[in-house]
């Protein structure tokens, strides 16, 4: 091979260190609107009311949209058991549990980024609070609630593995050591923020860009939530400011074609 042994330079390097390599959060189009995320904001309930009333009336606000605007509340890459939004009104059962602080409630798309994070401010939840689990080994106890009520019980999967003769490796074994090994919680922290932009493109299609791991899921998972078919939907990726793993799962994408699918009703 002609490169084999070679220094190769990496195609994007000189665009990222001289601030030329557009982000997902670089990109802007003329006229564009600002959205911003409503986040549950407490870790485990089940959020009984929305009032948007007081953010509606907030000079420059366009929309905002909650768990009853999506189409099929529903995502996830090895269970389709996260709702979209969290809130009355889902397509989903259980659609209005919330079970993470970072769970999405509503979205909020204005004239201005200052507009849409004053509307923010203004929406009012009322939730009844449920315990929180925080313990692997007690929450497969199946305690009260279950986390998802629809399963029944809060081990999602078991598989066991028996290979050989474990009792007689023991019992022959010159040293057996016996302890629990536990590893802490590890984030991701890539540098680059959760955002990106969503349009209509001259085909029809909502077109997504922002950063990820693969398209093609991100595809999928916009395409199921919306009931739209999958050549309906078209994805873009940037430059990515990291991700090791942790662009696998979705932030940003499915709220970001949510808001340019229902804004084109309008």
């Amino acid at each position: 091979m002609p490169a084999l042994g070679k220094v190769i330079p990496r195609i994007d390097a000189r665009s990222k260190v001289t601030g030329e390599a557009q982000y997902p959060g670089d990109v802007n189009l003329d006229n564009q609107l600002y959205m911003k995320i409503l986040f549950a904001g407490f870790p485990h309930g089940i959020i009984r009311s929305i009032d948007t009333s007081l953010a509606e009336k907030v000079p420059g606000v366009v929309a905002i949209f909650t768990a009853k605007h999506v189409p099929n509340n529903e995502y996830g890459l090895g269970s389709p058991d996260q709702p979209v939004l969290c809130g009355p009104g889902s397509t989903k059962e259980f659609g209005d549990h919330v079970r993470f602080v970072g769970d999405q409630v509503a979205i909020i798309i204005a004239e201005t980024d200052d507009i849409a994070i004053k509307a923010r401010e203004l929406i009012r939840l009322e939730y009844d609070a449920l315990p929180v689990i925080s313990d692997v080994i007690e929450a497969m106890k199946d305690p009260q609630p279950i986390i998802h009520p629809d399963r029944g019980t809060n081990i999602f999967c078991h598989y066991k593995i028996r290979k050989g003769d474990i009792d007689s490796a023991i019992k022959n074994a010159d040293v057996v050591v016996e302890s629990v090994y536990k590893t802490p919680v590890q984030e991701h922290a890539f540098l680059q923020p959760e955002a990106g932009i969503s349009y209509y493109d001259n085909e029809g299609r909502i077109t997504v860009v922002v950063g990820g791991q693969w398209v093609h899921e991100d595809q999928e998972q916009i395409a199921h939530a919306l009931n739209l078919p999958l050549e309906a939907i078209r994805i873009i990726y940037p430059a990515i400011g990291g991700a090791f793993g942790g662009r696998e799962d979705m932030s940003v994408q499915i709220v970001l074609a949510l808001a340019s699918y229902r804004l084109k009703e309008r």
